[in-house]
């Protein structure tokens, strides 16, 4: 007598094809905003190093923390939030469960950065998400370290449909 399990492992531990599950989460910079590029432009007005350091980084980050601190809270309420899973790249409210907007990985055929004057502070870029025919289907803004992120979200699509095509090959065996 043969028994059925009702739960059918995975071909590889740990690894769960049906579920969608986040791989990584990024908050934007506040070089997200215009108020953040602007802050931005401004210390990078000034090229003329002081011991090594621009001159504009001294003179202009202390007094325009205030404002910078109120805008990183602002958009830690009532910004967004960039999540990477196994099967997309999504767009949720900071706070809270609501998504926003979802691209499928599958989708994606390249992405782009594009880097803003007013973001090489930060060290931060939007990065552009572009379909087969060129098209951005979707754009993250003020990511910090986009090359990173860009890098992440290439290697997780191509995890994607390499786990699709041995699924595939799995099917085919036991039809």
């Amino acid at each position: 007598m043969t028994t059925v399990a009702a739960y059918r492992r995975p071909p590889i531990s740990g690894v769960n094809t049906d579920a969608e599950t986040p791989v990584m989460t990024v908050y934007p910079s506040i070089a997200c905003t215009g108020l953040g590029r602007l802050h931005g432009k401004l210390y990078e007005s000034m090229p003329v190093k002081l011991f090594g350091v621009k001159l504009s980084h001294w003179l202009f980050p202390l007094p325009s923390a205030p404002g910078a601190i109120m805008l990183y809270f602002y958009l830690k309420l009532f910004g967004a939030r960039y999540t990477v899973t196994n099967r997309s790249v999504q767009v949720w409210k900071s706070l809270g469960n609501r998504m926003l907007k979802q691209v499928s990985l599958n989708e994606i055929d390249d992405i782009a950065i594009a880097q803003d004057a007013g973001q090489v502070f930060y060290r931060a870029a939007d990065l552009q998400l572009l379909n087969a025919a060129g098209e951005v289907i979707m754009r993250l803004e003020g990511i910090p370290y986009p090359e990173t992120f860009r890098n992440l979200i290439l290697e997780t699509r191509d995890a994607r449909r390499q786990t699709d095509a041995s699924q595939a090959v799995i099917a085919a065996r036991h039809s």
